[in-house]
């Protein structure tokens, strides 16, 4: 099947504050679409403050999916988002709707244009064995003991790279075979669908800062700290794991340690999030497939909307 014969799926990212969400929402009043998000964020339930997560009447009115699916002391990958991504896909295109692609997790995006690798799915029982494993040794340890098992893989990863860590030694212990091996030899799968992808970037970067300043802000008013003591009070977090390594909850974390003053949370969590905005367009300047428009326009949603639909027409 050629590339023009396969399914579309519409796809918008952009840096954080770029106003992607919003313009996605108001996209589905003129087509037929239901949003599914590409934020490693916004999968935690109880995490909504600090992740701008679409409120409940919203959701309720426009279809959004792979939001809320496990707790911030669960762990989530890229295999499983692409596992997850592709069921909802599959799902809206036989209900005649359009997959919406929606978020900033540029290593989603990036799973997804590449192909699906046909690694080993993932093991809860091995993976709680190599959370036990390093609560003991610590994940240099384990970074050490995949340098063995898969020199190449382990060159590529940082020590602290936990989650990336646990699933290379999972996939050597399922399948007794190094990843990057496996990865050579079985090339990714090709997404069965046509991407038409659509990048909001800002024409004034300074822009892009002040809002990033005010969304914090407004973050903290709505009860950021009091959400995150919240969390802690029900859950086992440490603030080595992936949800509380989020921009705006590191940071939240520590000052509720008591190891930065509220001024500082506030500068520092600012700071992270404008160094992930820079990330984002760094990724994106890296990837010509995308159409890009200006997000400080004064309607953004209008010039994507009529890309989205020239390209649908073709």
């Amino acid at each position: 099947m050629t590339a023009s014969m396969l399914p579309p799926a519409l796809v918008l990212t952009g840096p954080t504050a770029s106003g992607k969400s919003r313009v996605a929402i108001e996209l589905t009043r003129y087509l037929p679409c239901e949003i599914v998000s590409v934020d490693s964020a916004l999968v935690y339930r109880g995490m909504d403050i600090g992740t701008a997560k679409p409120d409940r009447p919203t959701r309720a009115r426009v279809a959004h999916h792979l939001i809320d699916l496990i707790e911030p002391d669960e762990r989530y990958s890229a295999a499983q988002f692409l596992d997850d991504a592709l069921a909802a896909m599959q799902d809206i295109s036989a209900r005649g709707n359009l997959p919406l692609l929606t978020g900033g997790t540029m290593l989603y995006l990036k799973a997804l244009a590449s192909g699906m690798s046909d690694l080993p799915a993932a093991d809860p029982a091995i993976r709680a064995l190599i959370d036990a494993m390093a609560a003991e040794s610590g994940w240099d340890v384990l970074h050490a003991e995949l340098a063995r098992l898969d020199p190449d893989t382990a060159a590529r990863l940082d020590p602290n790279d936990a989650q990336r860590i646990q699933r290379a030694l999972e996939v050597v212990y399922l399948s007794g075979e190094p990843m990057s091996k496996l990865l050579r030899e079985r090339p990714p799968r090709p997404l069965p669908y046509r991407l038409i992808q659509a990048a909001l970037v800002p024409s004034d970067r300074s822009v892009l800062h002040q809002r990033i300043e005010a969304r914090f802000d407004e973050m903290l008013e709505l009860g950021l700290i009091g959400e995150l003591r919240g969390l802690r009070a029900v859950h086992a977090l440490d603030p080595d794991m992936p949800s509380m390594r989020c921009v705006g909850y590191r940071q939240v974390w520590n000052y509720l340690d008591g190891r930065t003053s509220l001024a500082q949370l506030r500068d520092t969590g600012v700071a992270a999030t404008r160094q992930l905005a820079k990330r984002q367009l760094t990724w994106l300047r890296s990837m010509p497939e995308f159409a890009t428009f200006d997000c400080l326009v004064d309607e953004p949603m209008v010039p994507v909307l009529d890309f989205f639909s020239g390209m649908l027409a073709n």
